[in-house]
């Protein structure tokens, strides 16, 4: 899905940016009474780029309006669910594991979050811990966020992270590998009191 969604996103940045370039450029050629192609509708300095004909042209006309404002709203509509799904994360809903014997087993992605999540809460200086997988379903990857104590290390919760929690889900779900991408912050506690 992420692969897909980038690919769209530069098509579409592309294209427009194409687009503008080219509207700009052969704006700024008009403007500056440079040559332009004989179909474009701005040949020098003094053209303007919509007539008092042209803007009066649909104003009587009863539909003209709702059409506008409807089309705008679309536009602005689908620009908002363009914005929206720039920040939705896709999750992994299930994993395929290679059994060994020639046949593929499926793992949800659910179950897997939940039993990393349980083992990283479980690790040694961690109060919280929120798991999510990404990636495709045959190369997952992990984001684990680790919400230290005010004693943890961060060096040695990231160290048993890896060798424990991340080695045994690697191990049970039969995966060759496991990237994961771990962020780290301490849990916010009051001052203790020195007497």
């Amino acid at each position: 899905m992420t692969v897909v969604l980038r690919r769209v996103n530069r098509a579409l940045l592309g294209l427009a940016g194409l687009l503008l370039v080219l509207g700009g450029g052969a704006v700024l050629a008009a403007a500056l009474d440079l040559p332009v192609p004989s179909w474009w509708p701005w040949s020098g300095p003094a053209d303007v780029l919509l007539s008092a004909a042209d803007r009066q042209r649909w104003r009587d006309e009863s539909w003209w309006w709702p059409a506008v404002i409807a089309a705008l709203g679309l536009v602005v509509l689908l620009a908002l669910w363009w914005l929206l799904v720039q920040f939705r994360r896709a999750r992994l809903r299930e994993i395929l594991i290679d059994t060994g014997d020639g046949e593929e087993a499926v793992l949800r992605g659910r179950a897997l979050e939940s039993v990393l999540e349980a083992d990283a809460t479980a690790l040694e200086g961690v109060a919280r811990a929120k798991v999510s997988l990404t990636g495709r379903r045959g190369a997952p990857r992990t984001r684990v966020a680790l919400d230290l104590e005010p004693y943890a290390s961060p060096g040695d919760a990231l160290g048993t992270l890896g060798t424990e929690a991340l080695a045994h889900a690697r191990t049970s779900a039969g995966l060759p590998a496991l990237p994961t991408e771990a962020r780290l912050r301490a849990v916010k506690h009051r001052a203790r009191r020195v007497t």
